[in-house]
């Protein structure tokens, strides 16, 4: 071959046999028109002047595109680079992702410190979870036995008969309560019936000439009790909010001390029954490391114990003192109301409550607004003489 293949170009060569190298010959025995049916295909491959396009080379490396950081950059595929085109649509950008969010997990400073703080809290509610299981345990092992006449109780006589005796007053004085709430309440719809029965009087004196005298006595007669009756209302309701705290709050209070010196004393005599327990076992390496806690627990317990019994004591003193001061003070208003009022004494009765320092509001007058009960007394005084009419 003389001609050069690499340039697409077909040469054709004489052979022995009187044939070219690129003409199609039939085979034996074989007509022309079968070879190949199509006639169209027929031409195309005995076509001996068709140039067939050489191979293109695929690339050995990926292009490599000018890139400065902050730049926009243009990928392959897009319109404004027209060196390459739609080239290389087969191929990936080679330049990574530029993007903001780090793959890598970041590690803050003192991420070890705050994983071993955790786990400290972690441990310590457990340990709190533990010994809070233990010491119920052990409270309800002691109640049980307590109930069974299987273990013996501490009893302090003195402390728990003040104690009876508390329980019984404040049943007593919520009995007192409930009936005060009851006379006030009822006393409450006399004093309305009252005021209503003095309006109608008053208004069938307008109506009725032949006997207007009768009913205006009458008028009157209902509006001064009904004015009476409110004044009596107050002191009663007085008397009402002064019983519900002492009975309600003061001696409730009283009452919760002695609900925790009663649970301490419970644990006390449960940490006690155990080192009593484990002081009759025999000595060991274990079991004299065990009668050292026990002993530690039970000293804590013991300790416990003797605050909250010496807590309750003292609030029973003085308990026992502002109940007499606090009834002393609204039994005696009581007695000087209720005389005063069935007594027709209407001096007395605003004497009665002068002296108790009680100030009645008037049932036509409204309730103040909010921004009358937020401003300071100087500017109500202020304001109170501005609005006050002049002389």
């Amino acid at each position: 071959m003389d001609g050069d293949l690499s340039e697409g170009g077909m040469q054709t060569v004489a052979l022995n046999d009187g044939t070219h190298c690129g003409e199609t010959q039939p085979l034996a025995g074989i007509p022309v028109s079968n070879a190949i049916p199509n006639s169209g295909l027929q031409n195309q491959v005995t076509s001996p002047t068709q140039i067939i396009p050489p191979p293109q080379a695929r690339p050995t490396s990926l292009p490599q595109y000018p890139h400065n950081p902050g730049s926009a950059y243009n990928s392959p595929n897009s319109a404004s680079s027209p060196e390459y085109g739609n080239k290389w649509d087969c191929y990936i950008s080679p330049f990574p992702a530029m993007s903001p969010i780090p793959l890598a997990t970041p590690t803050t400073p003192g991420t070890e410190n705050g994983g071993a703080a955790v786990v400290r809290t972690s441990s310590s509610k457990m340990e709190s979870i533990k010994s809070w299981s233990i010491s119920t345990y052990k409270c309800t092992k002691q109640l049980l036995s307590e109930k069974l006449g299987k273990s013996s109780r501490t009893v302090d006589s003195e402390l728990e008969g003040q104690i009876e005796s508390l329980r019984d007053t404040q049943r007593k004085y919520s009995q007192i309560l409930r009936l005060a709430r009851a006379l006030s309440s009822h006393f409450y719809h006399v004093v309305q019936t009252q005021q209503q029965l003095g309006d109608a009087f008053a208004d069938l004196a307008q109506k009725s000439p032949e006997l207007q005298e009768e009913f205006i006595y009458n008028a009157e007669t209902q509006r001064t009790l009904t004015k009476n009756g409110e004044t009596l209302l107050g002191a009663l309701n007085f008397f009402v909010s002064s019983v519900n705290t002492l009975c309600n709050k003061t001696m409730e209070d009283t009452l919760l001390t002695v609900k925790l010196y009663e649970a301490a004393r419970i644990e006390y005599d449960a940490y006690r029954s155990d080192l009593e327990m484990l002081a009759q076992q025999p000595r060991s390496e274990v079991s004299s490391i065990k009668l050292e806690e026990a002993q530690r627990n039970f000293n804590g317990h013991k300790a416990h114990y003797d605050r909250l019994r010496a807590d309750v004591a003292i609030k029973l003193k003085f308990l026992d003192e502002n109940k007499v001061k606090v009834m002393h003070k609204q039994l005696l208003l009581f007695h000087n109301a209720v005389s005063a009022y069935f007594s027709g004494n209407q001096t007395a009765l605003e004497a009665t409550l002068k002296q108790f320092n009680i100030k009645l509001r008037s049932p036509n007058t409204a309730p103040p607004s909010w921004l009358e009960q937020s401003v300071p007394e100087t500017f109500q005084t202020i304001f109170g003489s501005l609005n006050s009419p002049t002389k």
